[in-house]
Formats: C-alpha cells, sequence, structure tokens
C-alpha cells in the first residue's frame, strides 16, 4: 500500500437495530457482539498489514471517542476527528477528506464503516488494493457485495460496463443506485444478476470526492473550506460548532454517489460480509448448533424442541425455550425483547417509540 493511502474508519453511528444491547452510551461498534474483540477493533484489525496506526482516522462523536481511543490505543490521539454531532455520512466524508489533503496533497483513503463484519480478509485486502488502483484514475469506487439472497436491508448498486483499464480485478461502471426495495423488487434485481449490495466501503482520492462535493453540496463544500482555514489555529472548535450544526443531514450515496458520472464499482462475492445490522443478522455470521440455535454472550440457554433461536444473555439468569422456533430473545437485565427473526429489522421501531415517548433511561 502507498504511503498516500490512508483508512478513515466511520464510527459515530447509534445501531438502533439492535437494542436492548446497542444503547447510546455504547452503540453496537464498541460492542464484542461476535467474539471478544469489540466490532471497532475488529475493523481495526483487519487493516493491520495495509495501513499503520499513523494512517488510520476514525471519525465518531464525542461521547463514543474516548472508549475507542481505549480500545484501539495504537491509532494517535489527533486521528481522532471529533464531529459535534452527527450529520450523515456526507460530512464525515467532507470532514476527513479536507483534514486529509491538508496532510497530503496526494492522499487517497478508503471509507469504511465501524461495524461490519468480513470473514475472508485476505481477499478484503486484495480489493482494496485493486480499489485504489481505480480510484487513482479519478473514480469514486465502492464495493459492491454480490447478493446472497434478495435482500431488502440494503440498498442496490447497477453495474454497466466494465471499466477500461489494465485493472487487476474485474471493475464496472455504475449504472445507477437503488434505494431499500420491496421484496418483489429485491427478487427481480437478484435474478438480473447485474446487482450488488452497496456495502458503504468507498475508495477515492481525497482532492477527487472534495470536487464532486463542490459540485453537487456547495453548502458542504464552503462550510469545509471554513473549517479548514482554522484546522490548526486555536478557533478550530468554534468553527466546527458553529457550522456543524447547520450542515444538511445527508448521507454520500444520495448526496454524491447518485449523481455522480464518476462511479466505478467492483463486484465482490465471497467476503463474508455483513453489517452486523440487525439480530437476524447474527444468523450469517456466528456457528450455530446443530439446531440451527445461536446463544451469544455467554448466554445460559437450554433450548427443548427449539429451532433456528438466537438467544442473547448473561447475568447468570438460565433461559429456557420450549417448542420455539424462529425466534430472537435478548435479555439485558433492564430489558427483555422477544420477536420473531424476519421481524428483527423492526427494533428500530420501539427505538423511535422509546423516544417519542421520553423513555430515555432504556435507550
Amino acid at each position: 500500500m502507498s504511503e498516500h493511502h490512508y483508512a478513515v474508519i466511520m464510527a459515530g453511528g447509534g445501531g438502533t437495530r439492535l437494542w436492548p444491547v446497542s444503547r447510546k452510551e455504547k452503540p453496537k461498534q464498541l460492542l464484542p457482539l461476535l467474539g471478544e474483540d469489540t466490532l471497532f477493533q475488529s475493523t481495526v484489525a483487519r487493516l493491520k498489514d495495509l495501513f499503520p496506526p499513523e494512517r488510520i482516522l476514525v471519525v465518531t462523536v464525542e461521547e463514543q471517542a474516548r472508549e475507542m481511543r481505549e480500545q484501539a490505543p495504537q491509532i494517535p490521539a489527533e486521528n481522532y476527528l471529533i464531529e459535534p454531532s452527527p450529520r450523515g455520512t456526507a460530512s464525515v466524508v467532507g470532514l476527513a477528506a479536507m483534514v486529509l489533503k491538508k496532510r497530503d496533497s496526494q492522499a487517497a483513503m478508503a471509507i469504511l464503516p465501524s461495524d461490519h463484519f468480513i470473514r475472508n480478509v485476505d481477499l478484503f485486502h486484495y480489493l482494496l488494493k485493486a480499489a485504489f488502483d481505480v480510484a487513482e484514475n479519478g473514480y469514486l469506487v465502492t464495493l459492491g457485495i454480490t447478493p446472497t439472497l434478495p435482500s431488502t436491508a440494503y440498498g442496490y448498486i447497477q453495474q454497466g460496463k466494465p471499466l477500461d483499464g489494465n485493472y487487476k480485478y474485474p471493475v464496472y461502471t455504475a449504472e445507477s443506485f437503488k434505494e431499500k426495495p420491496n421484496e418483489q423488487t429485491a427478487q427481480q434485481l437478484l435474478r438480473m444478476g447485474d446487482h450488488s449490495w452497496n456495502s458503504g466501503m468507498f475508495i477515492w482520492r481525497a482532492d477527487t470526492i472534495l470536487n464532486e462535493i463542490g459540485k453537487q453540496m456547495p453548502d458542504l463544500s464552503e462550510a469545509l473550506n471554513a473549517i479548514g482555514e482554522t484546522w490548526d489555529a486555536p478557533e478550530r472548535i468554534e468553527t466546527l460548532n458553529k457550522l456543524w450544526p447547520q450542515l444538511k443531514n445527508e448521507t454520500v450515496d444520495y448526496g454524491i454517489m447518485e449523481n455522480s458520472e464518476r462511479v466505478a464499482v467492483l463486484p465482490a462475492g465471497g467476503l463474508g460480509w455483513s453489517d452486523v445490522g440487525s439480530w437476524s443478522s447474527l444468523f450469517e455470521v456466528l456457528l450455530p448448533d446443530m439446531n440451527g440455535n445461536i446463544s451469544t454472550n455467554s448466554a445460559l440457554h437450554l433450548p427443548h424442541e427449539t429451532h433456528n433461536t438466537l438467544v442473547y444473555g448473561g447475568h447468570d439468569r438460565l433461559i429456557v425455550t420450549i417448542g420455539v422456533d424462529d425466534m430472537v430473545i435478548i435479555d439485558t437485565g433492564d430489558a427483555l425483547l422477544v420477536c420473531k427473526t424476519d421481524q428483527s429489522q423492526r427494533v428500530k421501531e420501539v427505538v423511535e417509540h422509546l423516544r417519542k415517548h421520553r423513555q430515555e433511561n432504556f435507550l
């Protein structure tokens, strides 16, 4: 990997679909959901042989930064970029690109969420190297996950023609981006065979993305220029706190990628990828027993005639299930979630309800 290549970990999210374990104080990326390491630590570890710690940046919010510094002390303190408040991934990307461009005029960056699972790390490394090669030619590159089922939980990217150039890996123009589809549309996209899931992993040069932001999100571009002018001055915090709340809350997909003419997609099959976006996604990642059951977080689970059921527990409490199939049971001591596996995406509706009714102690 070149000395001009950097990794930027986006780590400010709330992970509401993994409530009641993922909370405001400790969202999912800070939790050891899949083993001893937290999702954030696993993301950092995955970069170990590609980027030295001084070329890894983390964009997060203040209330999560302290914990992250403890979990990954090898990343220098100045590489933590603190958002005053979450304003969507477009502003995260813009802030990181502005900081890197000031640091290194030739900087190229991989944008990586902090809460994903990737089983095949060697392939991930190979894909990132291939993507940086494409990015050097002025493309906004995205890793598209080859779909294994008609999922309604992800956005989709349609691949167009193969990209000209002597690249190490098949790479295509991105024909179109589609929001999360309904079941019927998802089945249709899967049958077409030319669509990938949008992984939220992007690779580009800092100057390329800043130019695109200038074209498509001029207000964000103007704010970034003003923040950049005081970045190395004592007024940095004051400028950031003044301008950041005024930014439009926008994703990089909608704000930039959907309308750019220079988007390339690397279709990635075999990564063993999951965005760990809901309780049901743990079935793709963790090894079930012979009846399809998963017990995690040291849950004391006695399954009797129970199949395809996930139990997350602790607190030395025995959880017994009898004649139960296709369920998710999450016990955190102060909250108990029981739902059908195929309804687990709806947990965020519960979080909205609690927020609306000011039951903040459960958030």
